[in-house]
């Protein structure tokens, strides 16, 4: 029994890192003619949400980008720099707090959005899954990572070994 937690097939941690590299590269393909890597896309969703006539229609500070991307302030910067660099963003520091430098999008990263809306579609299309399956998959990894969070703030079980 033991043998088998230790096989590579049997360990989530491999599916959940097998299912996302896959992910990547179809993502890779799509995003390609945006200009854009998957890690600059996701800070384009994040901007488009809060777009003038989005959610809020404000710019985000990097610390509030940071906290919706789960990244911090030392990946998160390059990608800004090189989505600043083409003309998708503008970094201005915050006139009320000099420490804090505000992220906004520039008309031509505001027009991004309307091509990047195949992309979603196209990505759900390669899953091979139907709707339903995707909307549990979302909640099942979004519980997953609400419980491996908390799973830090513990001290380390004492076995590692779940009950059966």
């Amino acid at each position: 029994m033991e043998d088998q937690l230790l096989r590579l097939d049997n360990q989530v941690c491999f599916a959940v890192h097998a299912a996302s590299r896959a992910l990547d590269g179809v993502y890779r393909r799509e995003l390609r003619d945006l200009g854009l890597t998957y890690p600059q896309y996701l800070v384009m969703l994040v901007l488009w949400e809060h777009r003038p006539g989005g959610a809020d229609g404000r710019a985000l500070s990097v610390k509030e980008l940071g906290e919706a991307l789960r990244l911090d302030s030392g990946t998160l910067s390059p990608l800004l720099k090189r989505l600043e660099a083409a003309g998708l963003v503008r970094r201005d520091r915050d006139r009320r707090d000099e420490r804090s430098v505000l992220v906004g999008l520039t008309p031509q990263g505001a027009a991004l959005r309307e091509r990047a809306g195949r992309v979603p579609a196209r990505i759900f299309a390669a899953t091979g899954l139907d709707e339903s399956e995707v909307r549990h998959l979302r909640q099942v990894l979004t519980r997953v990572t609400g419980a491996l969070d908390g799973a830090l703030l513990e001290p380390a079980a004492a076995t590692g070994v779940p009950a059966r």
